[in-house]
């Protein structure tokens, strides 16, 4: 997700991506310092975990100490997320903002950010298959994310054998939903199960 605003001539870019672990926290800061190589910042800040097992980290990259990093890992903090980066690059443009200049700047920027991100959970999730009937098709499509699941694919064959992807805890619930809407006749298949990113707009509300 990305975001920009101009603050007296100077372009704060505010870029943000889930993290879930140093190591790829580290490597988003590389590759946006590596898009943005021309730009006069590119400040970091990233929260990998959450309560009391997170590990939090910003940079001012330069720019005044306390002005840049910290603001955006504040505002980072006050989300509520975690396994978050942003970066937030700037080009300078002719004028000095001063220190509460820039901190505001910076924050606004992430704040900017993050009301355009769409909320996720991490969730143990199961990869199913199944093979539906094409009478049956696009009522089954419709199924899975009203149950908090996302189709991965669809085969189209003599059935359309579909592969979806749904939080361990919501597999009872589409099963019987399946089984009532093919009068016993279809069951999804578990492929694999892992943790997968869920979002809190496409979970069931039962």
């Amino acid at each position: 997700m990305r975001r920009e605003i101009v603050v007296v001539n100077s372009r704060f870019i505010a870029t943000l991506a889930p993290v879930f672990d140093v190591a790829e926290a580290k490597a988003f800061i590389r590759e946006m310092r590596t898009e943005f190589a021309d730009a006069t910042h590119n400040v970091p800040a990233y929260l990998v975990g959450y309560g009391d097992s997170v590990i939090a980290h910003s940079s001012d990259d330069g720019e005044p100490s306390g002005t840049a990093g910290r603001p955006a890992l504040t505002v980072l903090r006050g989300s509520g997320l975690g396994d978050v980066a942003v970066v937030v690059t700037r080009y300078f443009g002719g004028t000095k903002l001063g220190t509460g200049g820039l901190v505001r700047a910076y924050t606004q920027a992430v704040q900017e950010v993050l009301a355009h991100t769409p909320r996720a959970r991490k969730v143990l999730a199961h990869t199913l298959m199944l093979a539906v009937p094409y009478p049956l098709f696009e009522r089954v499509r419709a199924l899975i994310p009203a149950r908090g699941g996302e189709v991965l694919d669809s085969d189209f064959g003599a059935d359309v054998t579909m592969t979806a992807r749904l939080p361990v805890e919501n597999l009872e619930a589409l099963q019987s939903a399946l089984q009532e809407l093919s009068n016993g006749k279809l069951q999804a298949e578990i492929v694999e199960t892992g943790v997968a990113i869920v979002p809190l707009a496409e979970e069931a509300h039962d």
